[in-house]
């Protein structure tokens, strides 16, 4: 079966389940292609880009004078006191700062070079990462919220010959200027910085005249992005131009232009870069920028979006405070907490419980579950308006098929990565023949829903040979209420399950032995469960698991 892909154009609706063995492995493949839009595609503004800085270009050309990013400003009010107002750039400002960008850096000398954005989401991080891959160059988004020696080594590993930081990095810029013999330059975001020979990137793009000249090509390097990861070496995922602009661009969702957006996850991770950055430009999006989760309630009251990106523990935290609520009506709390406009909820990065979905329809907030990888740039799955079922993780991406090679997921298409920057051995072991191994166990079912029950290198074999999923315990403990978190694993041949409570509920509810209540909860798990799933020994804790920065339990 050849890879499958869409145009505006197009109208297909297939699905194909085909069943085969080859060499000796079980393989079943799958390629879906959604239903377009109610209103058909004369109505849509989703065209599919093979570059990134086309998708720009097109953008600007279609909503030229529209508000392409919002975002908050402290400025003098009437009484000489800093007042928050908002300020916005229409996607013409976006394209020409982004092309002075790219101007200033071939004046560096930097066209073609690695360079490294590091900072919170900012108009000032767009339009460097836009100005970066629109010149030639490859960005190499950074993780903030990692420490300045662990970054140092990144930037050395990806030879970043250039760093573009905010205020609030300043610390890694100047460790940088030491330790990192490869880099060249360092350029601030803010005006005035506070590290000795830094550039200032306002001063570089106000200097310089828009490059009308950029061309990279589809196959052309755009970005290398770290992955997080549970356990191991973070490794530096090679994303092309038509990787991340076919993945961004090749499903119609059906979303008019001037869409509101609220960016609320780091923007150096793939999900958020995708969707809500590359995504929601190609859309005509207003995107507004949170600047702090702290102040996401307050901010969804100032910006009032219709959408939202989210992983699923936010979703999870929203959804506890809707139960704690459900004496109020619906539409009242919809409209205090959300607002009356707002509609929908993509969610992905990690196990969504399905009640979830149900309850966010009581307030008329559909939840669109989706699945992917930085790997996959990365939305591998997702579920859309009809094509909609509850636990999966949706149908395949247009540009993408997927086949399962002993209940393994792998993956093909225009999505799929170069390969780990310098690490040909990993790479070697990931792809094979086109072939991305996600580690991702599951399955399709006779409507084609992908569904997934677990990770491969978390398998737990038990002493008689039989194959335990942790991820599929976790998943029902996960849904008493008193459990806030799990880990699952293998603890001398038998499942131990680790737990950590919710405490605050504890609280609420009076519960006084709380080991004694997450035992009951275990034997009841325990008396459906079959016996070689059935958990024997539980440890509680007192403190949260450690997370990667985009939420997930270290495993190890």
């Amino acid at each position: 079966m050849r890879s499958t892909s869409i145009h505006s154009q197009q109208r297909l609706f297939r699905g194909e389940v085909l069943s085969l063995t080859r060499e000796k492995r079980k393989v079943r493949r799958f390629s879906f292609l959604f239903e377009p839009p109610k209103g058909g595609m004369e109505d849509s503004v989703n065209e599919l880009r093979s570059t990134i800085y086309e998708l720009l270009v097109e953008a600007e050309k279609a909503y030229g004078s529209r508000d392409a990013v919002r975002y908050k400003v402290k400025r003098p009010g009437e009484n000489g006191k800093k007042e928050t107002k908002v300020e916005s750039k229409t996607y013409t400002q976006l394209r020409n700062d982004s092309e002075r960008f790219a101007a200033a850096l071939g004046g560096l000398g930097e066209r073609g070079k690695h360079i490294a954005v590091i900072g919170a989401t900012s108009y000032s991080w767009i339009t460097a990462y836009y100005g970066i891959v629109s010149s030639g160059s490859v960005a190499v988004p950074l993780d903030a919220n990692l420490p300045a020696e662990d970054l140092c080594e990144l930037i050395d590993r990806a030879d970043v010959t250039t760093l573009v930081y905010d205020e609030t990095k300043a610390d890694v810029a100047r460790k940088a200027s030491e330790l990192c013999g490869g880099l060249k330059n360092l350029i601030a975001m803010q005006a005035d910085s506070a590290v000795s020979g830094a550039l200032s990137l306002w001063e570089l793009i106000q200097g310089a005249e828009p490059d009308k000249s950029c061309n990279p090509k589809p196959e052309d390097l755009a970005t290398i992005m770290f992955t997080s990861g549970t356990t191991g070496k973070s490794k530096g995922v090679m994303l092309t131009h038509r990787n991340l602009a076919e993945n961004a661009t090749s499903l119609d969702m059906g979303y008019e232009p001037g869409m509101v957006v609220m960016s609320v996850l780091p923007i150096h991770h793939a999900y958020c870069l995708s969707m809500d950055i590359l995504k929601g430009t190609s859309i005509g999006a207003v995107i507004c920028i949170n600047d702090s989760l702290l102040r996401v309630a307050q901010n969804i009251k100032l910006f009032e979006p219709e959408m939202i990106l989210m992983v699923p523990l936010m979703v999870e935290t929203l959804a506890k405070k809707l139960e704690e609520a459900a004496l109020i009506p619906a539409p009242i709390i919809k409209a205090k907490v959300f607002g009356k406009q707002f509609h929908t909820i993509c969610s992905g990065g990690a196990y969504l419980n399905p009640k979830y979905i149900d309850l966010f329809k009581r307030y008329n907030i559909t939840i669109l579950q989706g699945y992917g990888m930085t790997e996959c740039a990365p939305v591998i799955s997702t579920n859309y308006n009809q094509a909609m079922k509850a636990g999966s993780v949706g149908k395949c991406m247009p540009n993408c098929e997927a086949k399962t090679v002993e209940e393994e997921i792998w993956v093909r298409g225009t999505s799929v990565m170069q390969g780990y920057y310098k690490m040909p051995e990993e790479t070697a072991q990931t792809l094979e023949d086109g072939w991305l191994k996600t580690g991702d166990l599951g399955y399709v079912d006779e409507d084609g829903f992908l569904f997934l029950t677990g990770r491969k290198k978390n398998l737990i074999i038990t002493p008689n040979g039989e194959n335990v999923s942790p991820e599929e315990i976790e998943n029902k403990l996960g849904e008493k209420r008193l459990i806030q978190e799990v880990l699952v694993r293998d603890s001398e041949g038998m499942i131990e399950a680790e737990i950590f409570p919710d405490f605050e509920y504890a609280a609420k509810k009076r519960i006084k032995d709380v080991p004694a209540q997450l035992q009951k909860a275990i034997d009841q798990y325990n008396s459906t469960a079959p016996l070689y799933k059935r958990i024997f020994k539980l440890k509680v804790r007192d403190v949260e698991f450690e997370k990667n920065t985009t939420k997930k339990i270290k495993r190890f």
